[in-house]
């Protein structure tokens, strides 16, 4: 498969794209970088070629940047998991902009209290950053946690959308 890789400037810096033929994002994150973008999907998941390309995605990204934060809600996103892993990918696209949940409310909604260590796992294996807006889960207390794209971007993504949410 020769998926398209697209990178485009933020406020938060150069933001790449990984997308498949139908359009569907398999990795994205705050770098120029397309080795660490291939890097946050396993071997075997990944694109057998690469090309530079306009990928649709980019267009809700901008519109996110400039404000408008549901467009980036209507990207299709393919990822490859268990379907525990699937199961709390889907559920993070439901964490609404502006309200973010701790770790532990988050297994809770998924339905296992107990399960923060899965959740925070299933986060940290998230490839579509801000697609799938893992940002928006942070550590019991309040605190940002980690993040792969580096905890100022993930403060500016919260600020950003506490901004637009109010």
């Amino acid at each position: 498969m020769t998926a398209l890789i697209q990178t485009i400037d933020t406020p938060d810096g150069a933001f790449t794209l990984l997308a498949d033929v139908r359009q569907r994002v398999l990795a994205s994150g705050w770098t120029a970088d397309p080795a660490a973008i291939l890097a946050r999907l396993k071997p075997d998941d990944r694109p057998a070629a690469m090309k530079e390309g306009d990928t649709d995605a980019a267009a809700a990204v901008r519109a996110y940047y400039a404000g408008d934060l549901g467009p980036i809600d209507a990207v299709e996103v393919f990822q490859a998991g268990t379907p525990g892993q699937l199961a709390g990918w889907r559920a993070l696209r439901e964490i609404r902009p502006g309200a973010p949940l701790t770790y532990t409310e988050f297994a809770v909604r998924l339905g296992n209290p107990r399960a923060v260590r899965a959740v925070a796992s299933i986060c940290a294996r998230n490839a579509p950053a801000l697609f799938v807006p893992c940002h928006r889960v942070l550590r019991t207390g309040g605190a940002l946690g980690g993040f792969a794209w580096g905890l100022d971007i993930k403060r500016s993504l919260l600020d950003r959308e506490a901004r637009a949410a109010r």
